[in-house]
């Protein structure tokens, strides 16, 4: 029998979070491998990134953005910003747009409090990021209130399989990896964006479940402006 337990709403129980520090210092000692490693992670998850971020538009914020693994998938026309709480993922992001026709910069910022004005960024991105924030809720809800009604919010996440033996298998094991990694991997992305009440417009999973994709918009939109993106979709 798994010992896993739940929390409220179907968020999974465990350890305390950890804390901004802890996470940060978690990241400066993995930066080096992660950039060693990142022909893998093109292969494995280059072509969900790209389906669901190849056309994002106007002044897009990149939350979480770790190496700016997600920066060669953006259209180059977009006006960039990706913020991190780690200064040496960001330094690998710096190169990395260097490298790229994208027009961008990046910041050390808090993804639970950031420091723009409501309503800047016509799209918000986010990628296996909630799984990390000591409060993926209060993540949501700013990138929520940063994106200007109209606007889109695009989270390529991950969290606990529709099959059977490896959802068990991450259950059994969620504790012991969160405390080695600082990963929660049987979260429910979707019950989570919802909690936030952010409207989802369309969420997938891919690779036995593990990975959910997500287009939502931003929860003051008028309904006029849901009406109006349908159509528009629609006539596409």
């Amino acid at each position: 029998m798994s010992s896993h337990t739940t929390g409220s709403a179907g968020e999974p129980a465990g350890p305390r979070p950890m804390s901004l520090e802890e996470i940060r210092d978690s990241y400066a000692d993995c930066a080096p491998w992660m950039d060693r490693f990142d022909w893998l992670e093109r292969r494995l998850t280059g072509r969900y990134r790209r389906e669901l971020f190849g056309d994002a538009s106007g002044r897009v914020l990149d939350v979480a953005c770790g190496n700016g693994v997600n920066f060669p998938y953006l259209p180059s026309d977009v006006d960039l910003v990706g913020i991190d709480i780690s200064p040496e993922m960001l330094s690998s992001a710096r190169d990395r747009l260097g490298d790229l026709e994208v027009d961008g910069t990046v910041r050390r910022m808090d993804a639970q409090d950031l420091a723009f004005d409501d309503d800047s960024f016509d799209t918000v991105i986010s990628s296996l990021s909630t799984c990390t924030f000591p409060d993926p809720v209060a993540a949501l809800e700013e990138m929520d209130r940063v994106c200007r009604p109209g606007g889109r919010i695009l989270l390529f996440e991950h969290g606990r399989s529709d099959v059977g033996p490896i959802a068990r298998f991450q259950d059994r094991f969620a504790d012991v990896h969160y405390a080695s990694a600082g990963c929660r991997w049987n979260q429910e992305p979707l019950e989570l964006v919802l909690r936030t009440g952010l409207p989802v417009r369309e969420a997938e999973t891919r690779a036995l479940g593990i990975l959910t994709l997500i287009e939502a918009r931003p929860s003051q939109e008028s309904i006029v402006d849901t009406i109006r993106a349908r159509l528009s979709t629609l006539a596409g």
